[in-house]
């Protein structure tokens, strides 16, 4: 077998990592949950998402996104070289496919913490991927969370809280529910779904 670029041998399919999604509504902590994980599993690999957005102060390209422009995303879509894509508040953002199945196949585990349509999407295309829903505790601590940020205004919070309704009711889709109650113990069963430890 030929080596890949990081020099490793291509593990079999039958013991490779299955790719992990992890979604759920805004404000759920998601991204907490991942950098909490990572932050005791650096080898966990997260997915690097490409985005039309401009950078936010203290972004980097590459690090937190890679930041590409419109006539870039519309190559990346039309040459099917994204796993999965979705326009949000105006900006397009895709999981390039590339990347992901080069670690997968290299044997590293993959986690993508992508939204509901990206989950659908990446259902569709990597059947076999483990697809985990974030839950809250209660409707009631999902709405505290999103109005205790402070930074958005009411009818973005608005917006967020009529989308969250919607992705909750899509729980069922996903292959196992894990509820947000304590960010320790959601990132350590999530490596547990992963096989890390």
């Amino acid at each position: 077998m030929a080596a890949t670029s990081r020099g490793t041998t291509p593990v079999p399919p039958e013991s490779r990592p299955r790719l992990t999604v992890l979604s759920g509504p805004s404000g759920v902590g998601k991204s907490t949950v991942v950098a909490h994980m990572r932050k005791e599993h650096p080898e966990v690999w997260l997915s690097v998402s490409a985005t039309t957005r401009k950078p936010r102060p203290g972004e980097r390209h590459g690090v937190q996104y890679f930041f590409v422009s419109d006539e870039e995303m519309d190559k990346l879509i039309a040459n099917g070289e994204l796993l999965e894509w979705a326009e949000f508040a105006g900006n397009r953002y895709g999981t390039p496919r590339g990347a992901v199945l080069q670690r997968l196949e290299a044997g590293e585990p993959v986690l993508l913490e992508i939204d509901l349509q990206g989950a659908r999407l990446v259902r569709e295309s990597m059947p076999e991927a483990q697809l985990v829903f974030l839950a809250p505790p209660s409707w009631e601590e999902l709405v505290r969370r999103l109005t205790g940020r402070g930074t958005e205004p009411p009818e973005v919070i608005e917006r967020r809280l009529a989308a969250a309704k919607i992705e909750l009711a899509a729980e069922s889709e996903f292959d196992i529910t894990l509820v947000n109650t304590s960010v320790e113990d959601v990132a350590r069963e999530l490596l547990v779904l992963m096989d890390v430890v």
